[in-house]
């Protein structure tokens, strides 16, 4: 059964990770979507590692690998998973292995990886522009706030029964001249 481009993209989506404040995709994820090994891709990128500046490829630390390994990203070493840190990928650096690759699934799905990575800046940046909204008129409602602090106590003030002096009741004598 062959997959619709909303169906890749969205599983693309689901494998796009932010590490380091970058959006990067495992060599392993990439590796699947343009259907070679994981080794042949990351062999492939050392091959031609002038290709990959550090904004479009670098390998994971120790500590950022033991992380995913704890988020079941990456299987233990014992049970036949990994053994050498994963690189990953920007949006950049999926377009740049696509071409080291220079195979037609590698071509056609980094279009694919492509459209995925612009799809969540989109989403990010809608995000980003509804915070700014929020922010604006919180900010708004603040200083409306004290302002109609002011004005309901002025109201209160207004419409509060006048305070008269209470009179005595009885009679009283005029005042003396």
């Amino acid at each position: 059964m062959a997959l619709t481009i909303a169906q890749v993209q969205a599983t693309l989506e689901s494998q796009v990770q932010v590490i380091r404040g970058r959006r990067v995709m495992l060599d392993l994820a990439l590796a699947n979507l343009y259907g070679v090994t994981t080794r042949s891709l990351n062999q492939a990128v050392k091959r031609k590692r002038s290709r990959f500046p550090f904004e479009f490829a670098f390998q994971l630390s120790p500590e950022e690998f033991e992380s995913l390994r704890s988020q079941t990203v990456i299987s233990n070493v014992g049970r036949g998973g990994r053994r050498s840190r994963p690189w990953v990928f920007t949006e950049h650096g999926a377009i740049m292995a696509a071409s080291v690759l220079n195979s037609r699934r590698a071509i056609d799905m980094s279009i694919y990886a492509v459209r995925a990575f612009i799809r969540l800046r989109e989403a990010a940046a809608g995000h980003a522009e509804l915070l700014a909204k929020l922010q604006l008129i919180e900010r708004k409602v603040g200083r409306h706030d004290s302002e109609l602090k002011e004005v309901f106590e002025v109201l209160r003030r207004t419409l509060a029964p006048p305070h008269a002096p209470s009179r005595r009741i009885g009679f009283r004598l005029p005042p003396k001249p």
